[in-house]
């Protein structure tokens, strides 16, 4: 249903000096403070947003957790258990940051177009924010999926000889060497991956991709500049860490540490895994945002040193739209017969990296090769004449 020619965003009126984010290329420091700026700004969306994946996803780990360890250990289920296996307790925990780092993706493809519309002075919601992001879920979830796919293969290639060695119970030595060198090419690589291809997720939602789309403008956008991408996400990485486990989480280790400390039976080990996804809850709804944040703003950060897009959009004509500025009436949600997705107030007409999408080009006359410089040609001069004597006039007399 389309919504009111009152209620659509006049374009015509943003402020494209920016909103609550300069609408400039951003340092590393205000792509951080911009990334808290738009949660404290926008609460009820970010946090809400969040607060959704992340209590999925916590949950699936402690079900995961519940189960991984097979029906002896789901008899008798205690912390000691847990911590006597570590084989276990560093398996379920690589599979907690994988499903943290999904949900980081996630949510950065689901604020994208909030913090885009923040940077153009538009009005946000949840509402909006949920609108905007709601066509493009499949293809969003696809490349946070291939992206954290490629990442663990880029890790899983180089350590391969060591697993074949653990396996095979072969040599000390040999599994020493191989994991000299493995891990660390291994880690990398993962990181190189990871890095390169981040930005295909603001860009699946924001210029309305194809899954394929997006991967190949990740490594355009990322041309060039890989290291300053990988220093902000890792300054990114090392607060998310302090606030998701130092500050924000301790409580509930307290909690668990003096309620189901020396506890023993399934009921207090049921206890204590709750009031440990409940704190796993809240830390990462807190600093989903902050990270997904981060990610959002470079996007728009490369885009704005690589494509001019800052001072492109400051004299691009306006979409085609109604009196007022808007764009023509619509559904706001439907996808165009190319795939790319069209809102009623032409918002991500507006992102699209094509500009034939969004204004007409002049016509520009074929290029000509310079005319290669010749000297001036000398002119001969003109032979003057002489002149014609007059004869004399003769008077006669009548």
């Amino acid at each position: 249903m389309s919504e009111p020619a009152s209620a659509r965003v006049s374009l015509a009126d943003a402020d494209l000096l920016g909103g609550d984010i300069p609408f400039r290329p951003l340092s590393i420091s205000e792509m951080l403070d911009a990334a808290i700026a738009s949660i404290r700004r926008h609460p009820r969306a970010t946090l809400g947003l969040s607060i959704a994946v992340s209590t999925v996803i916590q949950v699936l780990g402690s079900l995961l957790a519940y189960y991984f360890i097979g029906p002896e250990a789901r008899e008798e289920f205690t912390p000691g258990l847990l911590v006597r296996s570590i084989g276990t307790q560093f398996i379920l925990g690589a599979i907690g940051l994988v499903l943290s780092a999904y949900g980081i993706l996630l949510v950065a493809g689901l604020l994208a177009p909030l913090i885009g519309r923040g940077l153009l002075g538009l009005p946000t919601s949840p509402r909006q924010a949920w609108r905007d992001a709601r066509p493009r879920m499949g293809r969003l979830a696809a490349v946070s999926a291939l992206i954290m796919t490629g990442s663990l293969t880029a890790l899983v290639l180089p350590n391969a000889p060591l697993l074949m060695l653990i396996a095979a119970e072969g040599p000390v030595e040999a599994i020493i060497i191989a994991g000299v060198f493995g891990v660390p090419l291994g880690l990398a690589a993962m990181v190189w991956v990871y890095v390169l291809l981040v930005p295909a997720v603001p860009a699946v939602v924001m210029e309305r991709e194809s899954v394929a789309g997006a991967l190949r403008r990740a490594r355009t956008l990322s041309r060039g500049r890989w290291w300053r991408t990988c220093g902000t996400l890792l300054l990114a990485l090392l607060i998310t860490v302090f606030m998701g486990l130092f500050a924000l989480r301790a409580p509930f280790l307290l909690v668990q540490l003096a309620v189901f400390g020396d506890a023993e039976g399934t009921g207090a080990s049921v206890g204590a895994l709750a009031v440990d996804t409940l704190g796993r809850i809240v830390s990462w709804s807190v600093v989903l945002p902050f990270d997904a944040g981060v990610i959002a703003l470079l996007y728009v950060d490369r885009r704005m040193r690589r494509e001019g897009f800052d001072l492109d959009l400051r004299t691009r004509t306006r979409p085609a739209s109604a009196p007022g500025g808007g764009a023509p009436a619509g559904n706001g949600t439907a996808d165009a017969p190319d795939g790319r997705g069209t809102t009623d107030d032409g918002f991500f007409e507006l992102w699209r990296p094509d500009p034939l999408a969004v204004r007409p080009q002049p016509q520009q006359p074929p290029h000509q090769p310079p005319v290669p410089h010749q000297p001036p040609v000398p002119q001969q001069p003109v032979p003057q004449q002489p002149p014609v004597p007059q004869s004399p006039q003769t008077w006669t007399s009548t």
